[in-house]
């Protein structure tokens, strides 16, 4: 029960927001016209009341109207069906109280008081300058607790990463670097300890 008095609601706020010619003349068309739920149109004749209301001077094209209407219907996903006399009779309904509360002066709906009441209370309310933020502490890095060795550690630039480089091409040269540390070729001994490996 809940569901169907919230869709009944949702078709009167898609009625009020509707414009006054535009519901004036949806309330000619759905009081002469052959109105159906799921369509624009059928073969029978048969119209949405946007189109109702189109062909009775309301120029004018709302979707929002055309969904809450399909919700309120439980417009079939495939098709048309004609509206029932009770659903026409909740649209009609809604046209005249919607139509009769602006040309009564009513314009401030039930919505629209409390948005107006609202924006009263904002303007009169005194203007504070925001506090200042306090200034957020710079974040440092997490200290690793075991330092990790020199050849593992992150370079910061280019320049540590080319001396970084120079001193493994030097330990290569030296032969302090490889699987057989020893010197490089040129050095000196490079040729008794080649000899020793393979005596």
């Amino acid at each position: 029960m809940p569901r169907r008095r919230t869709v009944i609601q949702d078709l009167r706020r898609a009625v009020d927001g509707l414009p006054l010619p535009t519901r004036e003349a949806m309330l000619e068309g759905v009081r002469a016209e052959t109105i159906i739920v799921g369509a624009y149109t059928d073969r029978r004749g048969g119209v949405c009341p946007m189109l109702a209301a189109h062909r009775h001077g309301g120029r004018t094209s709302f979707l929002a109207f055309a969904r809450t209407w399909d919700r309120f219907t439980r417009a079939p996903k495939r098709g048309s069906r004609p509206a029932t006399p009770r659903e026409l009779r909740i649209l009609e309904r809604h046209l005249v109280a919607s139509i009769a509360a602006e040309r009564a002066g009513d314009e401030e709906l039930p919505l629209a008081a409390a948005i107006a009441d609202h924006r009263r209370l904002v303007a009169a309310r005194p203007r504070v300058a925001p506090p200042e933020a306090a200034p957020v502490p710079a974040r440092r890095r997490p200290r690793l607790r075991h330092r990790l060795p020199a050849w593992m550690r992150p370079l910061r630039s280019v320049a540590e990463y080319e001396a970084a480089m120079a001193d493994a091409d030097a330990g290569v040269r030296l032969g302090l670097v490889g699987d057989t540390a020893g010197p490089a070729d040129g050095a000196p001994g490079a040729s008794a300890r080649r000899a020793a490996l393979r005596g």
